[in-house]
């Protein structure tokens, strides 16, 4: 991959890179320590899988205004602001709120900075370097996933609690601050901090998009307008559909892994849940490869790519063997990083032409988030309706290989997209 500073369009990239590693990796392993919580305060069981619902909620509802926030004011100053608002979230388990209602309050800190994060992209760089920038971000995004995971399981863990009781006792002095998971959230809202320091030294660009008014009604207006021309635009359409597919179906697919580990290769749920990072690392190499070799002009073409990932989905059901497995999800890893990349730089690119990155993206969030939704219910259904899981994988291969081979045929044709 090219260096990150060997253009000087691209100066500030490194600072943005910089804050989205420490918010995120923070974002994940927050996730662990909140569920570390709910079981300290013996909370429902039900409590644990509705957490992670309340970010798909947060983009959801919010949808309308984080967009029109981001392009109204420079997008650092809005990054800033989305984790000063996770600091806030942190600080509220901290001082005892219900995990649930805290956890909330981060992930609306989330849905404000992803516009952000992704819109300023298209605001520093030139169109021919939006591949490469997202490749780097998807890169570092997938690392802090995987960082994430094991910090957070870390500072959670029983040896680790084991030595804050025998060394850190001092610690018991502090209210709210008596154990393992209330000190993982302390050293979260810490990396919040670091993200929310360095959003401070992101370049500030021109504003082009900012809207004439503000008050509710009108926002909900320009957010169906801008939802509407994204779908309704050849190059939007495409871009915006295979990636509203990859996020709901990898959402889907990391729910699917877990019960083939333990099924298929006799995996613990321990086991089943650190082979899902091999998904991660997969997508980490495909986003290098597309940010290597793919250009944003040519970005339709990588589609055929997931109509493979997705047949590649149903071999699945055939394999027995943990060493096959770990390849097979390194190679369907790679492939989703290496067509998602670029077409979320074409979804960028036409966004800031259309109607400004920070509304496009907020679509975007809107429709992955709402696809997540859609499709582990879908799921549940048919769980609840019996379906063998070799069937599910099935359908769920098919039902991927066949959407993409639909956006292929009708858009395989369309070329220059960084010319239009």
């Amino acid at each position: 991959m090219p260096a990150v500073g060997s253009h000087p369009m691209i100066r500030g990239l490194p600072t943005i890179l910089a804050a989205q590693f420490f918010s995120a990796l923070a974002d994940n392993a927050l996730l662990f320590s909140a569920i570390a919580l709910l079981s300290q305060v013996h909370a429902p069981a039900w409590h644990t899988p509705v957490l992670q619902m309340f970010f798909v909620f947060s983009y959801i509802v919010l949808a309308p205004f984080v967009g029109p926030f981001a392009d109204a004011i420079p997008k650092g100053r809005v990054m800033f602001v989305a984790n000063a608002v996770k600091i806030v979230g942190c600080a509220a388990m901290l001082a005892g709120m219900q995990p649930l209602l805290a956890y909330g309050i981060v992930g609306v800190g989330a849905a404000m900075y992803s516009p952000a994060k992704y819109g300023i992209l298209t605001e520093l760089l030139p169109t021919d370097r939006l591949v490469l920038a997202n490749g780097w971000m998807e890169g570092l995004t997938v690392a802090s996933i995987i960082l994430g995971a094991i910090l957070g399981g870390f500072l959670v863990g029983h040896d680790f609690a084991g030595f804050l009781a025998t060394h850190l006792a001092f610690l018991q002095a502090w209210p709210h601050l008596d154990s393992a998971p209330e000190f993982a959230i302390l050293i979260m809202l810490g990396l919040y901090g670091i993200a929310a320091f360095v959003n401070l030294y992101i370049p500030r660009v021109a504003i082009d998009h900012k809207l004439p008014r503000r008050d509710p009604a009108f926002l909900l207006i320009d957010f169906a307008h801008s939802f509407r021309l994204l779908w309704r635009d050849p190059l939007g359409q495409v871009s915006l559909a295979v990636t509203t597919l990859f996020w709901g179906a990898g959402a889907t697919l990391r729910l699917i892994v877990l019960v083939w580990a333990e099924k298929w290769l006799g995996f613990t749920m321990q086991q089943a849940t650190q082979l899902t990072a091999v998904v991660a690392i997969g997508i980490a190499l495909g986003a290098v490869l597309a940010a290597r070799f793919v250009r944003l002009e040519r970005s339709v073409r990588v589609i055929p790519v997931g109509i493979a990932m997705g047949l590649l989905v149903i071999g699945m059901i055939v394999v027995h063997d943990w060493r096959v497995a770990m390849g097979l999800l390194v190679v369907v890893g790679a492939m989703g990083g290496f067509f998602v990349v670029p077409m979320n730089a074409l979804l960028q690119h036409r966004g800031h032409l259309l109607m400004g990155a920070g509304h496009s993206i907020a679509v975007q969030n809107f429709n992955e988030n709402l696809s997540i939704l859609l499709m582990q219910g879908l799921y549940a259904l048919m769980i609840g309706a019996a379906f063998s899981y070799t069937s599910i994988v099935i359908v769920f291969g098919a039902f991927v290989a066949l959407t993409m081979a639909i956006l292929y045929r009708k858009h395989g044709h369309d070329q220059d997209a960084g010319q239009t």
